[in-house]
């Protein structure tokens, strides 16, 4: 700020400007202030969990054996919880009346449907990725379940 002021005492002529005591002001400036490089980050999607965090993800396992039950199941996805649901004891009317509730609730919520067996079926909210592990071994031919 100084200097800024002797400059222009300088340049309005009431002062005269030294030039020496600018010089060695410029170098003490450039030995101490390095300007830091911007370097660009990625941001990645990323979904692994730290297995650590506090947080209890809960696995809840249902069997409906009526169309009542499925809002109760939406419910729990709806609060985040991964859904195994087992309809091996459902005629297939009623089966498909269930899955296609559930595959609209999955959809609104951004969710993921994997099948385990013909009738086991496994329903995970956005938060959580269901790997796909066992499609890109049935793809190689290695367990065509």
């Amino acid at each position: 700020m100084s200097d800024l002021m002797n400059k222009f005492k300088y340049f309005i002529g009431i002062d005269d400007y030294d030039e020496e005591e600018n010089e060695s002001e410029e170098q003490y400036q450039d030995e101490s202030f390095d300007m830091p490089i911007a370097t660009k980050t990625r941001n990645i999607n990323n979904k692994v969990v730290n297995i650590h965090t506090n947080t209890n993800m809960k696995i809840i396992v249902h069997e409906p054996l009526s169309y009542e039950e499925a809002p109760s199941i939406v419910n729990d996805l709806k609060s985040r919880k991964v859904i195994i649901i087992n309809f091996e004891q459902l005629d297939s009317n009623l089966k498909r009346q269930i899955f296609d509730f559930m595959n609209g609730a999955l959809y609104a919520m951004e969710g993921k449907i994997q099948k385990v067996t013909k009738d086991i079926f496994i329903l995970a909210p956005s938060n959580v990725e269901i790997d796909g592990l066992k499609d890109e071994l049935k793809s190689k031919g290695i367990f065509p379940w």
